[in-house]
């Protein structure tokens, strides 16, 4: 039998797996926003894109107390998108056609 901490450790395994794929799905996403932003000349920060999707997300968050560690949280997940939309475009500017893009 496993005691609290196994247990735990375990549920976190589980949703860490799960954070992956989301992850990774996100982040093909948010390819095809960066293509959508390199072809559109549009800016990789859309600051009130960022706020809406905060809002209504901590609108969902039932646990008031866990609201800054969303936002630490959500913070990291903006800041890898963003990063990645700047690689992305760079490569598209690089070689002006976005199927040359290795993903």
């Amino acid at each position: 039998m496993k005691n609290k901490i196994e247990e735990a450790r375990d549920m976190i395994n589980e949703v860490d797996q799960q954070m992956i794929s989301l992850f990774i799905k996100r982040m093909a996403a948010v390819s095809m926003v960066a293509e959508y932003k390199a072809e559109n000349n549009l800016p990789i920060l859309d600051v009130s894109r960022e706020d809406d999707i905060r809002e209504k997300n901590l609108q969902i968050l039932s646990n008031k107390m866990l609201e800054s560690y969303y936002n630490t949280f959500f913070d990291g997940i903006l800041k890898a998108s963003k990063d990645y939309q700047k690689d992305l475009v760079k490569m598209y500017e690089d070689s002006k056609k976005w199927n040359n893009i290795v993903f």
